[in-house]
């Protein structure tokens, strides 16, 4: 039996047997060489050692925009502050008369120098990570070696966050022995910690995968190290995880049914619940938790949405009905959309939307809990980001389905795979800024693409000299010399257009990100049988990583899945 379908577990427990050897931790701070200094006011300042290295998280970051904005450097400012000596409070007051100028440059040299390394200093680099990566990096679940996660704690530096988080540039502090919670099994050998340090405590929890945790300091949530994709237990939840999307199909039209019932409800939270149910499931909007104020960046989702966030069009570019849908959703990512809707729906947003403020709740007689208690009513298991996945996993079936031409090549099919996944990335709205090396990278493939023209004219005319040839002569090598040219124009119009396809899909995926549906709401069963189906290697569509990700998929998949 595979190790996808050993013995199931009672409810609840998650493993019988959990060893490893802890979290990896950083190496402490290396203080700054004497000649490199800090600067303040013009003068050097020699700084103690703690303030010394919360100083190079910022010299390190010089170049980055983050640095030129005013609410990262005030957090900046104010956390490090907090950690200086009371001397160097005294003297250091004002950030714009700092200056990491030496810092900064020291850090960009060493990098520099690290990159230029000889072959064999950087081998040795590698080996030394690798035996990291073996000691720390595997534990032993239920008698099977497994692939851990991130094995390293984070190391301390300066919060980013996504988009325009308020607490940027805020520290990020380095976490010790003694901020962490161990979870192993009773029997196992329990992890030592670090010389001259201690757990905050040990677990034998196995109604949870997680192998130790801590609480980060800047939003107060729980970090844990948890198993590698690969490993049998997050395949496994992987495959419940299509497996509950695949059982929604049976029930989506009843479900459509009850809330297009629901749009003439006599009770406005019904009907409120009906309408973002629609929107999540036409539109696959996350549901959108409620969150603290002033905690994080002002983004929300469907069930949290404002009155601002919407526009009614009774007509629009020749469609009825239009909502125009503005918000930053997950991480900041804009949402921008306009879509015809059924009329009840629209109708319905005009009331909810009668007498109320822009800043006001557009359903306020809703929350992701009530949601989710009537979605888990209408099917076990529901939840709205089922939803996303049901919705992504079909609409790449069906994509494939009408994309695919038996007839073409590989690069051709494999065009039209991309083309499916980007009809999916749309929808969840996957975008990505325009790579940076976007437009160098275009102009190197356009340069190849006129050279390859160029040889496919030269060739064209040497097949014209050759068959004139061959007419005047009739000669039998003559012969064979025409096919020979004809055999290399065709080579050469078949590497031309594997340039143009490859042109094409690189422009159309510039704004579009493709890796998070492929990893998260895309049943791999539909890939493999893809591939299967139209003899399509399946490393041209997913990597080593990705290929860990879904043995499981890749195993039990024959062409005729069908989602």
């Amino acid at each position: 039996c595979s190790r996808w379908e050993e013995e199931k577990k009672e409810d609840g427990v998650k493993w019988k047997q959990l060893e490893h050897r802890g979290p990896y931790f950083v190496p402490p701070y290396e203080p700054l060489p004497k000649d490199v200094q800090f600067y303040y006011d013009g003068k050097p300042l020699k700084l103690s050692l703690a303030t010394e290295e919360i100083a190079t998280f910022y010299a390190k970051m010089l170049d980055h925009e983050y640095t030129t904005k005013e609410i990262f450097q005030n957090n900046f400012f104010h956390d490090w502050r907090k950690e200086m000596t009371s001397e160097e409070q005294e003297i250091i007051k004002d950030l714009d008369k700092c200056d990491f100028g030496e810092i900064h440059k020291y850090f960009v040299d060493k990098n520099e120098a690290r990159k230029a390394l000889p072959k064999e200093e950087k081998q040795k680099l590698k080996e030394e990570a690798d035996k990291i990566q073996e000691e720390y990096g595997y534990c032993i679940l239920d008698g099977h070696r497994e692939k851990i996660g991130n094995f390293k704690t984070e190391p301390p530096g300066l919060f980013r966050g996504r988009g325009e988080h308020p607490k940027m540039g805020m520290l990020k502090k380095r976490i010790m022995p003694e901020d962490v919670i161990i979870n192993c099994s009773k029997d196992s050998k329990i992890p030592k910690p670090p010389e001259g340090h201690k757990w905050k405590e040990v677990r034998f929890d196995n109604t949870v995968t997680w192998l130790a945790s801590w609480t980060e300091n800047i939003q107060n949530t729980f970090k844990y190290i948890m198993l590698n994709p690969s490993s049998k237990l997050k395949g496994e939840k992987d495959w419940q995880k299509y497996e509950v999307a695949r059982r929604l199909k049976d029930v989506v039209q009843t479900i459509r049914a009850q809330y297009r019932k629901d749009w003439k409800s006599k009770e406005i939270k019904k009907r409120q619940r009906a309408v973002a149910l629609y929107f999540i499931d036409k539109l696959a909007l996350r549901a959108g938790n409620e969150k603290e104020e002033g905690e994080t960046a002002d983004t929300v989702g469907c069930c949290s949405l404002r009155v601002e966030h919407i526009q009614l069009h009774p007509q629009l570019d020749g469609q009825e009905h239009v909502v125009e849908f503005d918000f930053l959703g997950k991480d900041s990512i804009r949402y921008y959309n306009k879509v015809s809707v059924e009329k009840p729906v629209f109708k319905n947003l005009q009331l909810f939307m009668k007498n109320k403020d822009p800043s006001d709740d557009l359903f306020e007689h809703l929350n992701t809990t009530f949601l989710n208690k009537h979605l888990q009513d209408l099917m076990d298991g529901l939840t709205a980001k089922v939803f996303r996945t049901y919705n992504a996993s079909i609409t790449l079936q069906e994509q494939l389905k009408a994309l695919t031409n038996p007839e073409d090549n590989v690069a051709g099919k494999l065009l039209s795979y991309n083309r499916a996944n980007r009809a999916v990335a749309i929808l969840c709205n996957h975008q990505r800024s325009i790579p940076k090396t976007f437009a160098r990278s275009m102009q190197v493939l356009q340069e190849k693409i006129d050279a390859k023209k160029k040889q496919v004219e030269e060739a064209q005319e040497e097949v014209k000299k050759a068959e004139d040839e061959f007419k005047d002569t009739k000669d039998a090598k003559a012969e064979v010399y025409v096919e020979k040219k004809k055999k290399l124009l065709k080579r050469l119009e078949e590497q031309l257009a594997k340039m143009n396809i490859q042109a094409t899909d690189k422009e159309e995926n510039k704004q579009i990100a493709l890796g998070t549906s492929k990893l998260n709401y895309l049943d791999p069963r539909i890939t493999v049988a893809w591939c299967k189906k139209f003899g399509i290697p399946i490393e041209r569509i997913y990597n080593k990583t990705q290929r860990e990700k879904f043995a499981w998929a890749i195993d039990m998949t024959g062409e005729d899945f069908e989602f």
